[in-house]
């Protein structure tokens, strides 16, 4: 899963998933642009000091041999992609894009607010759509990776909207597949219940008691860790993936298979 010299965009970079992902694509030699709302990492009161707490970019400046470089960057607007986008070509061109900023909260079918569908469904459909083609406009090649996850396959009355819009993304990644190619590759990753802060917020199973038996559910018996996915992202963007576009990759324990 070579990335050496590569530069890549990772949006909401600052923390889990995509914070993982950032600083692996700088361990396998790309230099990264987060692009986020935020500089700080979001990290788990859990955590209890644990979690390294420097911003991704300074990181990867300090920990690795690659650049790190953080924009300030609201996926819902075109603008911030493009800003995104224009300091990855100021390191030398967009290679790969991660779009990976979502929200995510458990709320009843009942009580879904129409500004609440309406965020969840920009942030993480239409962000994946205008991040894909707003890089897409600067990639003379390279690979997109779109954050979906195991909600987009079935429908659940606790967060319904939040399975529509992955179950969006997980279509779109085929559309931009066959928009796209041969030149640029486009696929993406299914996560399953994966350790980080916003899931421990809003999925009280994850951090609460209850842990342990939901776990059990699991055919791998844990919880993912955003490595996990992170290594699964690096994969997809690497030559190691080079006839892979299109594709769904559930990174989920086996949840998904039972």
């Amino acid at each position: 899963m070579d990335l050496t010299d590569r530069v890549a965009v990772v949006t909401g970079g600052a923390s889990g998933i995509g914070r993982k992902t950032a600083i692996r694509m700088a361990e396998r030699g790309a230099d990264v642009v987060i692009a986020d709302v935020r500089e700080e990492p979001r990290i788990p009161d859990s955590a209890g000091g644990a979690e390294d707490p420097r911003p991704t970019h300074e990181y990867i400046d300090d920990e690795t041999d690659r650049e790190g470089h953080f924009v300030e960057c609201d996926v819902r607007e075109r603008d911030d992609l493009r800003v995104a986008v224009e300091a990855a070509e100021s390191l030398g061109g967009i290679d790969v894009m991660v779009n990976n900023a979502g929200v995510f909260r458990t709320i009843p079918f009942a009580e879904i607010s129409e500004e609440e569908y309406d965020r969840m469904m920009e942030i993480n459909a239409k962000g994946a759509f205008f991040g894909t083609q707003v890089a897409a406009e600067a990639m003379e090649e390279g690979a997109v990776v779109n954050l979906a996850s195991i909600a987009a396959l079935h429908g659940t009355g606790n967060h319904p909207v939040y399975s529509a819009s992955k179950a969006a993304v997980q279509n779109l990644t085929k559309s931009m597949a066959d928009a796209l190619g041969p030149e640029i590759r486009v696929n993406c990753v299914l996560p399953g219940v994966i350790d980080t802060a916003m899931t421990r917020e809003d999925v009280p199973t994850v951090g609460g008691q209850r842990a342990e038996r939901y776990a059990d559910e699991i055919p791998l018996a844990r919880f993912g860790d955003p490595d996990d996915v992170a290594d699964a992202i690096c994969f997809l963007a690497s030559d190691a993936a080079s006839y892979v576009s299109g594709a769904g990759l559930p990174v989920d324990g086996g949840l998904s298979a039972v």
